[in-house]
């Protein structure tokens, strides 16, 4: 390990999974678990739960699981070390030398995270100075007042080659350094220049205020006109939101998600400061959940082109059967010399103030009702055929809805739309949804009549040469972590009778601390195991296992692996095509009880 075991052993003893997780998710106990709704994927009814005994989360929905270590590497997207580090500071214990070589990469990124902050303050002063005078002009035009760009910390790039990297080399940061950063760019020659020239700039803050990133908008017309930061040690635009630094502050019962970076600040200058955007990217699982922390409802004000309403479509779908409630603010067209034109949040504040969005906020729709009219649009209600239609997908969409009172209130605003009588509407959605229930049966049912295909992990990187076997390793493995006595002074079986190189891995790992005397939990697993493998074996673990009777179980579990591994001997010298039928033969008998 990188840390020292002991030190782990100690950090986990303190950092008790419950506490940490409630920090996170409102958690209500049902028997000897707690469970509330899952952080990492949208859900109304919670399925993630929490096992004080175990130490141990996971969640029956998306199957995400594992340790207190692996729970703030998902949550906080870090790397091992960080989520060490992570808690280690909320542990109050001072952080010892790591034994590996993985301090390099934590060094890396706390450099990184510096020379954001050094880049940030360069650029601030720059706007300050005789050189950002064409950015200062810029923020004019966009009627930005000075204290609004001093508060998102807005600074300027200057139009020449090497301004930030040759500052940021005299404060001692390599060129490595600012390449990593996503600050400077190689060139042919093995050179380095500034990637940001001549533009606005826009840190991007973290919740726990560190600059990660850089957002920035071209002062002309050339492209391309929006420009970020590229994925780096610390920026991840699918986990990042601009302006969540301000608006997790904010005292209004909301947040509104708006397209571009400018959308928010001049929201903000207006007095909404519960407005953030996306990193040029449409919304991402990773940014629902880090809106969840801060509101219940989100109210989508996308630009009213077409890829704004694709948009906006992209996060209903998404923001779907979430514990969200979702809203949509519509923007209308602006008239101009008679003509129609579309505009955004920015251009709706200039021309109609702050009070006229008000008035939009309070009577933005929700979800299904966008939806609806969305549909509506594109349809002619005059013409029988293109009514039939509209009646066919309206349908479609209502049957989507779980709610039977939302069903029976849309099916009533679709019949008045379509001038079609509410009972032929709610027809054909009750046709629709026993359709989509009969399909989803009929897969189920297939599944179930496949024993060895229910036995199998659901994901792939983790499937099961021999699914008996399996079971009876995964058995091995509760009961190691249930009664470790069982394994000493020798164990009983060693982990090369394992069919699983996963768990034979994981056995192993076990094994091995039990030799040295140090306390076995999930959290001992979290560096050597990826995301999906931890994912699978905190699912094994949260099955239940008896504790009566451990010796003959742990027997029987042997029994099983070892009749297993003659028959792979045995296979071993067959011609492959006789192997592979016998395999199959196996496959089919598979199921019932382990020794069965």
């Amino acid at each position: 390990m990188s840390f020292p075991a002991s030190f782990l052993d100690e950090l986990v003893a303190r950092s008790d999974i419950v506490d940490v997780v409630s920090d996170y998710v409102h958690l209500t106990k049902k028997g000897s678990n707690l469970f509330g709704l899952c952080p990492f994927h949208n859900e109304k009814t919670g399925s993630f739960s929490v096992s004080p005994d175990k130490q141990i989360y996971y969640c029956f929905g998306c199957g995400k699981g594992g340790g207190v270590i692996n729970f703030i590497m998902e949550e906080e997207n870090l790397s091992f070390r960080d989520a060490v580090a992570f808690l280690a500071k909320r542990a109050h214990m001072d952080l010892p030398e790591e034994e590996g070589g993985g301090q390099e990469k934590s060094r890396l990124r706390q450099r990184v995270l510096a020379l954001n902050r050094d880049a940030a303050r360069f650029y601030y002063k720059t706007l300050q100075s005789p050189a950002g005078q064409a950015v200062r002009d810029y923020l004019q035009k966009r009627q930005i007042l000075p204290k609004t760009a001093v508060r998102f910390g807005m600074g300027a790039s200057v139009d020449a080659w090497d301004a930030l990297t040759s500052a940021m080399v005299k404060l001692g940061y390599t060129k490595a350094e600012l390449l990593a950063a996503g600050l400077a760019v190689q060139s042919k020659n093995g050179g380095i220049y500034d990637k940001f020239r001549n533009r606005l700039m826009l840190p991007v803050i973290d919740v726990r205020g560190d600059v990660v990133g850089f957002g920035s908008r071209v002062l002309d017309h050339s492209e391309p006109k929006y420009m970020n930061t590229p994925e780096t040690i610390t920026y991840s635009k699918r986990h990042v939101l601009y302006a969540i630094n301000l608006a997790k502050k904010t005292k209004r019962p909301n947040i509104i998600l708006c397209e571009g970076n400018l959308d928010v600040v001049t929201l903000h200058q207006a007095g909404y400061d519960n407005a953030v955007a996306s990193m040029g990217t449409a919304l991402t699982v990773e940014q629902t959940r880090l809106l969840s922390r801060y509101t219940k409802e989100i109210v989508i004000c996308y630009d009213n082109d077409n890829a704004g309403k694709a948009a906006t479509d992209r996060a209903l779908q998404l923001l779907r059967n979430s514990e969200f409630n979702v809203r949509v603010l519509q923007l209308p067209n602006r008239i101009v010399d008679g003509q129609s034109v579309k505009q955004d949040v920015d251009d709706f504040i200039k021309f109609h103030g702050k009070e006229a969005f008000e008035h939009l906020l309070s009577g933005s729709e929700n979800g299904a009702a966008y939806r609806m009219s969305e549909i509506a649009a594109k349809y002619d209600m005059t013409d029988d055929s293109q009514k039939l239609a509209y009646a066919r997908e309206i349908s479609r969409m209502i049957a989507s809805l779980n709610d039977p009172v939302e069903r029976e209130i849309y099916c009533n605003r679709a019949a008045e739309a379509c001038g079609i009588s509410a009972r032929a509407i709610s027809d054909e959605v009750k046709r629709t949804r026993s359709t989509q229930t009969r399909k989803s049966r009929a897969v189920q049912t297939r599944k179930a009549l496949n024993p060895a295909l229910q036995a199998q992990p659901k994901k792939r990187s983790v499937r099961y040469d021999n699914v008996r076997s399996a079971r009876a390793e995964e058995g091995i493995i509760r009961l190691l972590l249930l009664d470790s006595a069982l394994f000493l002074p020798d164990p009983p079986i060693l982990p090369d009778a394992f069919s699983s190189p996963l768990l034979a891995k994981v056995y192993g790992a076990l094994l091995q601390e039990v030799r040295e005397h140090h306390s076995l939990g999930v959290s001992a697993l979290t560096e050597q195991l990826s995301g999906e493998e931890m994912d699978h074996i905190a699912n094994i673990l949260q099955q239940p296992e008896s504790s009566a009777g451990r010796e003959q179980s742990l027997q029987d579990y042997i029994s099983v692996i070892r009749e297993e591994a003659e028959k792979r001997e045995h296979t071993a010298g067959m011609d492959p095509l006789a192997a592979a039928m016998e395999k199959n033969k196996e496959k089919k008998q598979y199921g019932g009880k382990l020794n069965g």
